[in-house]
């Protein structure tokens, strides 16, 4: 395990492929220490990306509970390439969307007042460099995005996956993907006009990953 800031600067652990697999055989074949292993690698980043989707905390953590539920319900039946971050940020977002077509949901804005960067994050993903007051604006920003918009944002310039991994996620092709990504991030540059111009700048090149 391998403890990494990526080019947009959240942090977290990676595996490498190799361990990965080790890992999901281990699950697959019902190790405890693995499910908890997983658990440590995931919860904290699975957390912040459902709160930002739902903006609720009590909602979060209830969609967190049943993911891993259904991570542990469905182990034994795991592929055994699964990839562990894309399966379970999957769940997650349909999760997510199930909430969402069942309370007939609108987006009213930021709930309870989570903010947007997780407790695991020690700089904001899009640069550490203009303070609270950036924060505040990059919250509102992105709580007034669409959820598509929201979701390939968090998924790629927060969690750091690859548009390929997030095209999983998103049920999609990685084509749509970055056409998403493109969209989402002209968006968040227009909703933060009155944000200096280099942050903007900066903010609207986040670069993804091949």
């Amino acid at each position: 395990m391998t403890d990494v800031t990526p080019r947009g600067g959240a942090r977290f652990y990676i595996v490498d492929r190799e361990s990965e697999l080790a890992l999901v055989r281990r699950v697959r074949d019902g190790d405890r220490d693995a499910f908890d292993e997983v658990h440590a690698l995931f919860n904290a980043r699975l957390f912040g990306f459902l709160a930002r989707l739902s903006r609720s905390r009590d909602v979060a953590e209830d969609l967190l509970e049943e993911t891993w539920l259904r991570f542990v319900t469905h182990a034994e039946r795991l592929d055994a390439d699964t990839r562990l971050g894309p399966w379970l940020f999957r769940v997650a977002r349909n999760l997510h969307l199930s909430y969402c077509r069942s309370r007939a949901f609108e987006e009213t804005g930021w709930g309870d007042g989570i903010g947007l960067w997780p407790a695991c994050t020690r700089e904001s993903p899009f640069e550490q460099t203009a303070g609270s007051e950036l924060e505040r604006r990059l919250e509102a920003a992105l709580a007034s995005l669409p959820v598509a918009c929201r979701e390939v944002l968090l998924l790629v310039g927060v969690e750091g996956l690859r548009p390929s991994e997030a095209a999983v996620v998103c049920g999609v092709s990685p084509e749509t993907l970055r056409q998403r990504l493109k969209r989402a991030r002209g968006l968040l540059a227009e909703r933060l006009e009155a944000t200096p111009a280099s942050t903007v700048s900066r903010i609207a090149a986040i670069k993804v990953r091949a």
